[in-house]
């Protein structure tokens, strides 16, 4: 059977397609094509060129029009490009009808999202979850796997091997997805017994978009050496560690993070990794404010925190991170044009959020731990209330928290 995940050591040169359509405008698709790039990056390949198209839809043979088709076709000959790769989802038939014509490696995002969770996967969860995610991808796929007996067509009896083949792949798959949802079930069990037997410590989970710098923040807080890199999906694990703040003791947890057009059967795969957010008590959304579509990243991780966990009630802090990083372009006098968020002064945007999240979020660089006192001193009041709703006896033994007396350990 043809691997489905593509690991080669060498760097592949690779060009990225994208549509302008009425749902997405120019500025959404360029934006969406710099993430894929990122995405392409992180798997080891690099990006020459992008290709835009305007169409209402999707081309269902081919995706973009036959004359944008011919016009990929040229540059990858011309350029030794070994690799394409698509920013949406793509059918069995327009896989098979552009690895036809354009005769390289075709990927679409969701194929490209599994390479990246396949290499960094490191634990026997992450790694059953990968698995089962690839198969689920493989399944409506198994057809073009089988396009080489087409040129057997004409023989007597071919066509019913054919046939039979797939059938019994897709038999095999569905075994083996069932069994990994076994296998995941099992783990989830024992992963539940694991939180039972902490205890009724308060639970932080952190959250947000990947690569928004949530292991530097855990790293930062607890002292510990999470793996964090700038590159999309750096950890697939979910991480525990113990943190104290002044007396206080809570569990931290460091979770996987999101991403825009996450298929959903990539989501419900990956739901188990989030158990730690359902029953997490309070929440830390961290954001990347120096990212130029950081709120549709919010809007995303909201939208996914829903749909896995209901966690709309749960106490959360806003944690903006990486001010050290933003970017702010003030407008000329004569500029008459709309002003977009780079236009915003990063205190016109504190007060702005301070006044929507009720003064529930911090502005934070954990990179260069700028204001961190600020976050401990929220989690710290917020973990010390749920702390003492279970244990009422403690009251005593907490003062009131002072800047000065911040000693984590």
């Amino acid at each position: 059977m043809k691997d489905l995940i593509i690991n080669k050591e060498s760097t592949e040169r690779t060009v990225v397609v994208g549509l302008i359509t009425p749902r997405q405008n120019e500025a959404k698709v360029n934006e969406y094509l710099d993430e894929l790039e990122f995405l392409a990056d992180t798997a080891g390949a690099v990006t020459v060129k992008r290709f835009t198209q305007k169409l209402d839809m999707p081309n269902s043979s081919t995706f973009v029009g036959k004359g944008k088709l011919e016009e990929i076709k040229n540059y990858v000959e011309q350029n030794e490009i070994g690799m394409v790769i698509f920013d949406d989802d793509l059918s069995t038939k327009q896989v098979s009808n552009i690895e036809k014509e354009l005769q390289v490696k075709i990927l679409d995002r969701t194929s490209l999202i599994l390479d990246i969770f396949a290499k960094r996967a490191q634990t026997a969860n992450a790694k059953t979850q990968v698995e089962l995610a690839q198969y689920q991808y493989l399944l409506p796929r198994l057809t073009r796997m089988w396009t080489h007996l087409e040129r057997q067509r004409g023989g007597i009896g071919m066509r019913g091997p054919g046939e039979t083949q797939i059938e019994t792949d897709r038999r095999i798959i569905l075994d083996k997805i069932s069994r990994l949802k076994d296998e995941l079930a099992a783990i989830d069990k024992q992963k539940s017994m694991q939180r039972k037997n902490r205890g009724k410590l308060t639970r932080v989970a952190l959250v947000g978009y990947t690569n928004v710098g949530k292991s530097t923040l855990m790293n930062l807080l607890a002292k510990s050496e999470v793996f964090a890199e700038n590159k999309l999906f750096a950890t697939l694990d979910t991480t525990v560690r113990k943190v104290v703040i002044d007396n206080l003791p809570f569990l931290l947890t460091d979770t996987v993070g999101f991403i825009r057009k996450l298929p959903t059967h990539l989501v419900d795969s990956f739901k188990s990794t989030l158990d730690e957010v359902r029953d997490a008590d309070i929440l830390v959304h961290v954001v990347d404010i120096s990212h130029p579509g950081f709120e549709e990243q919010i809007d995303v991780v909201n939208a996914t925190l829903q749909e896995v966990c209901d966690a709309k009630d749960k106490p959360m802090i806003m944690v903006f991170n990486k001010i050290d990083a933003y970017n702010y372009v003030p407008k000329d006098a004569d500029d008459l044009t709309p002003r977009r968020r780079e236009n915003i002064p990063l205190d016109e945007l504190e007060d702005s959020w301070m006044a929507r999240m009720n003064d529930n979020c911090v502005f934070i660089s954990a990179r260069k731990a700028v204001n961190i006192d600020v976050l401990k001193q929220r989690l710290y009041a917020m973990a010390k209330e749920i702390h003492l709703q279970r244990f009422p006896y403690n009251d005593l033994l907490y003062q009131t928290y002072d800047d000065d007396s911040i000693n984590p350990q």
